[in-house]
């Protein structure tokens, strides 16, 4: 049920702004709410198209001063949802979304209202580039505040291993810069706790020079013995290799033989950050596997992000994981558990870590998972009436294939409750995470997210 939004909230928010307040009257508001997940079907009170740091502090500060749930939505790929709230305040920041790149300094800051893509095709025009995740329409803020992790994971680590800078506005309304030397421990704390401290509206990234990449497909038939020797691959493989294992059905692509249409398949990208000599020699193992398509090949990095529906909002069960190994019993529980799904679409996603992503002290930021060398994702697509069976079988799945690595990846989490995101943070991180909280955020007023209950 919608809440009654306050009148004197929207009377504040109609003044003062730069942007534009959207509310449920406006013709646009449907389009204004909709967010990627499609089991979060919620309808805010109102939506602010900010434009300025100004209108961030104002929505905060109205928020924060009617008592208002505050949603931040950046992209809106949020597992959870909460990239809207049902009845409070949405701070949209897509049109704030200004690329700015520093060729010769090799740096790029970059408003958080941008998509990942957008960054990644104006680095390009410089021969520069700065890892995000897979997906061209993520939002900045969000994929950096988590973590991120994408194409060249194992070459240049983590999104926020190239965050050189931020500019936050805190619960307070300041707006903050962070680095090593200004607020260093709110900086310590950006870097994969998601947004629970403030709005960061600015991200100052380090760019890396890309002269030459090779990528692309490539797909195997999916058997416990192409499963495990590819994650063997991918982990013997130079740091200058990343690699994303889907094990899922095949889709009735054109370019897929029809004989293997809907099998399990391993639906795998290949991404080398060199030359294209190079390349070839580190992607010899995975071709020895004997694909049945492969279109790795020398080309821009911006090839590894195809057009995106737009209209596709999934509802899926998730469970997001780490694992020591993928050996072969453990390939033959995904391929047996994947071969007996009851789901339309149900699949298990493998990404080797290791590389640059291990070479960085475990508390030299919030991620604090740096020596798990596999991250595993087990999905399945759920219609409205099947929600509780794959949930269920996604759990049991998940239980069947962990190891001795209880964490998580805040950045692929759901709406999963607090011992969920209390795994994504172990140890003395989350005791950190929690004294930063109560610095910045006392009141919680930023508790649309994977939450970080602030120490009392």
């Amino acid at each position: 049920m919608t809440i009654n939004f306050v009148e004197s909230a929207i009377d504040a928010l109609s003044n003062e702004l730069d942007g534009r307040l959207i509310l449920p009257t406006d013709a646009d508001y449907d389009t204004a709410r909709t967010i990627v997940s499609n089991s979060a079907d919620k309808r805010p009170g109102a939506i602010v198209r900010v434009e300025s740091a100004a209108d961030v502090q104002r929505t905060i500060e109205v928020a924060r001063n009617e008592g208002l749930e505050l949603a931040v939505r950046s992209g809106g790929h949020s597992g959870g949802g909460y990239s809207s709230t049902e009845g409070g305040i949405v701070l949209d920041l897509r049109d704030m979304n200004a690329v700015t790149i520093d060729a010769e300094a090799e740096t790029a800051w970059v408003e958080t209202g941008a998509t990942s893509g957008q960054v990644i095709a104006a680095a390009a025009e410089h021969g520069l580039v700065v890892g995000f995740g897979d997906t061209a329409s993520v939002g900045v803020g969000g994929i950096t505040l988590g973590g991120g992790v994408g194409y060249l994971v194992r070459k240049w680590g983590l999104t926020i291993d190239s965050l050189l800078a931020a500019e936050v506005v805190t619960a307070d309304g300041r707006l903050l810069t962070a680095d090593p030397d200004t607020n260093a421990d709110l900086f310590w704390a950006i870097r994969g706790g998601g947004g629970n401290f403030g709005v960061a509206i600015r991200l100052k990234f380090q760019l890396h020079p890309l002269p030459a990449f090779t990528g692309g497909l490539m797909v195997f038939n999916a058997t416990p013995e192409v499963i495990a020797s590819f994650v063997a691959a991918a982990d013997a493989a130079p740091a200058e290799l990343s690699t994303i294992c889907n094990v899922m059905p095949a889709p009735p692509l054109p370019f897929l033989p029809a004989d293997v249409h809907g099998k399990l398949v391993a639906f795998s990208m290949l991404a080398f950050a060199g030359d294209a000599a190079a390349a070839a020699r580190a992607i010899a193992p995975f071709r020895a596997l004997g694909p049945i398509v492969d279109m790795v090949k020398p080309g821009p990095y911006t090839g590894m992000f195809p057009p995106e529906d737009p209209n596709y909002h999934p509802t899926a069960a998730a469970w997001t994981m780490f694992m020591n190994r993928v050996d072969g019993p453990a390939a033959k529980t995904i391929v047996d558990t994947l071969s007996s799904s009851s789901s339309s679409f149900a699949a298990v996603q493998l990404r080797v870590l290791g590389g640059a992503v291990a070479q960085i002290p475990v508390d030299a930021t919030a991620y604090a998972h740096r020596a798990s060398p596999i991250m595993a994702h087990v999905l399945a697509l759920y219609t409205p009436d099947d929600k509780a069976r794959q949930e269920d079988w996604v759990k049991t799945f998940a239980a069947a294939l962990r190891q001795d690595d209880a964490g998580a990846y805040v950045n692929f989490l759901g709406a999963e409750g607090a011992e969920r995101v209390r795994s994504a943070y172990p140890g003395r991180t989350w005791d950190r995470l929690q004294a930063v909280k109560a610095k910045y955020d006392p009141d919680n007023l930023f508790r649309l997210n994977q939450n970080i209950v602030p120490m009392k």
